[in-house]
């Protein structure tokens, strides 16, 4: 390993964990302000109805959901819908993580589990949602455009 590859490295994953904080502050902000649609289903339905609103879209899996047909085809529709409608996408795993985060259980009354992998970030036009999150999000998703990776990955961190 070069030393530049060390220091590449090193960078990258630096970069990665600023991306996750941000992410993290940015999911709690907008749930404060009642800006997070949580659910592949909701998420659908908001984007149908008002997608000028939407600006983030978090698809997250785990290992366990890689074989899951179903879960993969509303990824890769609502994947085609974001790029068409200029909405940064970010893949992440973690959703144990995600659900730490957004302070919600795991499972609903009925014991089936909370559906944690699709998260819409909205933006309403009477009062925006302004934080420096948002724009780090933003710059990272941008950045990876401008790398050819149009759909950046983030791992989150168990805490």
């Amino acid at each position: 390993m070069t030393l530049e590859e060390v220091v590449g490295c090193n960078i990258a994953d630096k970069t990665m964990d600023t991306v996750s904080q941000a992410l993290e502050e940015l999911l709690v902000a907008a749930q404060r302000q009642d800006c997070l649609t949580v659910g592949v289903y909701e998420s659908a339905k908001l984007m149908n109805v008002d997608p000028d609103c939407v600006v983030l879209c978090v698809l997250a899996t785990d290992e366990e959901d890689q074989d899951d047909i179903a879960l993969q085809i509303h990824f890769t529709l609502l994947q085609a819908f974001c790029c068409d409608n200029d909405i940064n996408i970010l893949r992440v795993s973690g959703l144990r993580r995600l659900a730490q985060v957004l302070g919600e259980p795991t499972t609903v009354d009925n014991n089936e589990p909370r559906d944690f992998h699709c998260i819409l970030v909205t933006n309403s036009q009477c009062q925006p949602l302004k934080c420096q999150a948002l724009k780090d999000v933003g710059n990272y998703c941008e950045e990876s455009r401008c790398k050819n990776q149009w759909i950046p990955y983030l791992s989150l961190q168990e805490r």
